[in-house]
């Protein structure tokens, strides 16, 4: 019992000193215009079995399930940030973004996956939708570390994007992984279902909880203050597990009640909103350091060529081609589409969705896994840290004394 007890101590210290290391490269980042994702990625790899404290840890499946939790908790934690006012303006451009320029952004990497790798076409299409979407936790964490203020919206619209665009890539990714291994039991007429089921259930849910929320808050009248964070730990997971149990989207929902709940005044408001900031930034640490672990750095320099080529067709073919088309009938200009295009940032979204072929045991799954995991640290590495960089040379910035705030 008390070696259990000397075990079960040691590995609290471990996980308290990881912790506090990880919040003082925050520190760090700020000082090196590194950012952060990067940071906890390369920390994940240090800690894991081919880095210096060798921890073994191979477990996709449990990846996917920390990445799952993560996700609910930092989409929220986004729309509670989010004034729905804010975004009115952006809603048409940023929900085109996140359906129409996902969709062409899988399909026209699907292309190049084809002609590179030489997949075959259903996997090269699982691959560029797996690498579809934009990370709300990637660009969330960028945009508001270093208080980057755009003109036209542009805040609004990229994190709109980013908190929203997720269901589509999620979608295609399993729609795709059903037809190469269900193939006969799986039609376009089945897709479509699901696809409209995931968005209207989704949707119609996260309406109705965002709308709820603060009237159960006002309702409820609690003396002590620091239940209302636990009711609404309660009511996200009731949501996110509801919504996901009637074939709707989760991550949609979450994302939709949380700008919805912030558009009205309630108990507790600032506090609530404060503690899922809180929480989702230890989402993320936690997060990417589970990511980081699941990789083998010996493993990437085998894929790094076909990975690179395939980087740089995301960064400067795939996805302002899906931008500029998306964003075609729209007020912005061509260097607001440019700067759109350049945060494009792929992040912890793509390669949680990277294990999804290890749990339908495609042979290509650990390639599959590797490929998206350089992709994103290129991605984060090019346009993460250039982000502010690009917003000054292409003269899209608020103006000191503007007013406006994220």
């Amino acid at each position: 019992m008390e070696i259990l007890l000397s075990s079960l101590n040691l590995y609290i210290i471990g996980i308290g000193v990881i912790l506090f290391i990880s919040v003082y490269a925050s520190k760090i980042s700020e000082k090196i215009g590194l950012p952060l994702l990067l940071v906890f990625l390369g920390f994940g790899m240090l800690l894991g079995s081919e880095g210096i404290v060798g921890i073994e840890f191979d477990n996709p499946h449990l990846a996917q399930a920390v990445g799952t939790i993560a996700l609910v908790f930092i989409l929220y934690s986004g729309g509670l940030n989010t004034k729905f006012e804010h975004i009115k303006s952006v809603m048409v451009s940023g929900v085109l973004l996140a359906t129409i320029g996902v969709l062409l952004t899988a399909l026209i990497m699907a292309v190049f996956i084809y002609l590179v790798l030489g997949f075959a076409p259903l996997h090269a299409l699982l691959l560029g939708s797996i690498i579809s979407s934009t990370d709300a936790a990637a660009v969330f964490m960028i945009l508001r570390s270093q208080k980057i203020k755009l003109k036209n919206g542009l805040n609004e619209l990229l994190e709109l994007e980013s908190g929203s665009n997720d269901p589509m890539a999620i979608f295609l990714t399993i729609a795709i992984l059903n037809l190469i291994v269900l193939a006969q039991d799986t039609t376009i007429e089945k897709m479509l279902m699901h696809f409209f089921l995931q968005f209207a259930v989704g949707g119609v849910l996260g309406i109705a909880f965002g709308y709820l929320f603060p009237r159960i808050c006002i309702n409820l009248r609690l003396m002590q203050t620091g239940l209302y964070p636990l009711i609404s730990i309660a009511w996200l997971l009731i949501m996110f597990g509801l919504s996901s149990h009637l074939g709707g989207n989760g991550y949609l929902s979450v994302y939709m009640a949380g700008v919805l709940a912030n558009k009205y005044a309630f108990p507790n408001k600032e506090n609530i909103i404060a503690f899922h900031e809180v929480i989702a930034w230890m989402m993320q640490i936690v997060v990417f350091l589970t990511l980081g672990l699941l990789v083998f750095p010996s493993d990437l320099p085998q894929i790094a060529h076909n990975a690179i080529i395939l980087s740089l067709v995301l960064i400067f073919i795939a996805r302002p081609a899906s931008v500029f088309i998306s964003l075609i009938k729209s007020k912005y200009s061509k260097f607001e589409k440019f700067y759109i295009s350049w945060v494009g940032l792929r992040g912890a979204v793509p390669i949680i969705l990277a294990t999804y072929p290890y749990v339908y045991h495609l042979e290509e799954s650990h390639i599959i896994f590797n490929i998206v995991f350089f992709m994103v640290l290129i991605s984060v590495l090019i346009q993460g840290t250039t982000i502010n960089f690009a917003a000054k040379k292409l003269n899209i910035t608020e103006k000191d004394g503007d007013d406006f705030v994220i």
